[in-house]
Order: C-alpha cells, then sequence, then structure tokens
C-alpha cells in the first residue's frame, strides 16, 4: 500500500464530511487552511532572521532588519499573520519604540535588536504579551511593574529579580529617555 495515497483518500473523505468547506492554500510555503484553525503563517527561519514566533492570540510572524535599515536608523521590518488571520507587513523604527506604550511586535524588535536577556530562555516581556493583538498598545513598564508586585506578594523574589532584571534593560537602551521612566 503507497502512503501518500493512503492519505489522500484519508483527506477526501474528511473534505467530503465537512462539506467541502476546506480551501486549498495559496502558497503551501506561507498558509494553510482547515476548517477548525485560523490561517498561520509559517516562518522559515533564514541568516539574516531577528525573531520568530507568535502568541496565544493566533498573531505570528517573523522579524528582520529592512533594507534601508542603518547603525544610526534601525529599521526592522515584521511580516505574519495578526490575530484574525489576516496577512500583514511593518516597518518598526527601533528609535522610535517606547517601551511606555508600544505594541508586542515593536517590543519583540526592541527584544531582538538590543539582544536583550530572555527570562529563563524564553522571553524578556511580561507574561501577559502572550494575550495581545497585532495592534494593541500597553505600557510595557507598567506590566512589568505589575508582575514584579505580584510576584513579590507571592514570596516569589527569585523570578521578581528577574523581570526586575529585564524592566531596567528596557528602561536603560540607547533610545530610551527621561519620557519613557
Amino acid at each position: 500500500m503507497h502512503i501518500g495515497s493512503g492519505l489522500n483518500t484519508v483527506s477526501s473523505m474528511y473534505r467530503q464530511q465537512k462539506g467541502n468547506n476546506m480551501k486549498a492554500p495559496a502558497s503551501a510555503e506561507k498558509t494553510f487552511y482547515t476548517a477548525e484553525t485560523p490561517k498561520v503563517y509559517q516562518i522559515f527561519t533564514t541568516d539574516n532572521m531577528l525573531w520568530t514566533g507568535g502568541n496565544g492570540t493566533g498573531l505570528s510572524y517573523c522579524l528582520k532588519y529592512a533594507d534601508d535599515s542603518t547603525d544610526e536608523n534601525p529599521v526592522v521590518l515584521a511580516k505574519g499573520v495578526d490575530e484574525n488571520g489576516k496577512e500583514f507587513e511593518q516597518r518598526i523604527y527601533i528609535n522610535d519604540v517606547n517601551p511606555s506604550n508600544a505594541t508586542v511586535v515593536e517590543m519583540r524588535a526592541l527584544e531582538a535588536h538590543y539582544k536583550v536577556e530572555k527570562q529563563g530562555g524564553f522571553t524578556s516581556l511580561p507574561l501577559e504579551a502572550g494575550n495581545m493583538g497585532l495592534n494593541d498598545r500597553r505600557d510595557f513598564i507598567a506590566m512589568f511593574k505589575k508582575s514584579i508586585e505580584d510576584l513579590n506578594k507571592l514570596g516569589r523574589f527569585d523570578l521578581s529579580l528577574l523581570w526586575t532584571k529585564s524592566m531596567d534593560t528596557y528602561l536603560n537602551l540607547p533610545n530610551a529617555n527621561s519620557k519613557y521612566k
């Protein structure tokens, strides 16, 4: 028995059972569709990628430097799919990102550009960033402070110190000035 033909049969039966609601992907390299899952941006890592991933909302994207990025004016290109399955592409001007009023994509660009140490090897951002959509803006400094306060109440001073270190890193970035603090 040929495995490929068996899978084709199962796939065909599934489409019939679902009333042919499944769509074929426009590009098998970028997206896929099923009856139960939203569109997902599949990220293929290359040497020039700064960051790839997503969060719990369905937002998935990759970051790389734009062709016109310079040391004086770093520009990061974000490309992916938002929490609603809509493709997006954004230019992020690193020198203009304010951690007190930023999107999760902007903060990931800062994290990648400045090579901010990831706490536990996973993230340098507050855990609430995992619930943010593409255009949601938050005060990440306030989010850090709340997490630190909560961890101190729980007696988790070890974790509190890790998040304090992350917050201090963002407060002391070269482009951070007194208006961010």
